[in-house]
């Protein structure tokens, strides 16, 4: 069960994270904070959602510039993809195992490239798909990810 938007932006401010913004409906927030690694930002967000909401969700943090530095090296260039194309990005909350070799496709869902803890992918929208290529990022990386669309990245990195 989803939290709403409000009061994830409560549970953040009352952590003390600065200027919390929060974007769409899908949990993504926006914020400033002290310089600290990303991982004590993550647990201090999800810490701060029990103590306010009662229960927590995972949280994967990346410096806005970060995602910026991605969007602008054009990620999916390289592979001609059909305009038609939905392109995911997945975050991990560790580097991948370097025994996932790239890339693998099952069903027009295709698993292209790879960072240290970002993955792209790309699938041409058809009703069965989410679920298969869910699975197939599941099965590859394990469940602690995250997956959103380019367009929802780059409104990230503007907000």
């Amino acid at each position: 069960m989803n939290a709403r938007m409000p009061e994830l932006k409560h549970c953040f401010e009352a952590a003390g994270f600065s200027e919390v913004k929060t974007l769409l409906s899908s949990g993504n927030i926006v914020f400033n904070a002290q310089s600290t690694s990303l991982s004590s930002l993550e647990r201090r967000a999800e810490q701060a959602m029990r103590s306010e909401l009662g229960r927590s969700f995972d949280t994967f943090v990346r410096p806005v510039c970060y995602l910026q530095d991605l969007i602008d090296s054009a990620p999916f260039a390289e592979f001609g993809l059909a305009p038609s194309a939905k392109r995911i990005v997945t975050f991990l909350r560790s580097p991948m195992s370097p025994d996932v070799k790239l890339p693998i496709e099952r069903d027009g869902a295709s698993i292209l490239k790879a960072y240290a803890t970002e993955v792209l992918s790309a699938y041409v929208p058809d009703p069965k798909q989410g679920p298969v290529f869910m699975r197939l990022l599941e099965r590859s990386f394990g469940k602690d990810i995250t997956t959103r669309t380019l367009d929802t990245v780059i409104k990230c990195a503007k907000a």
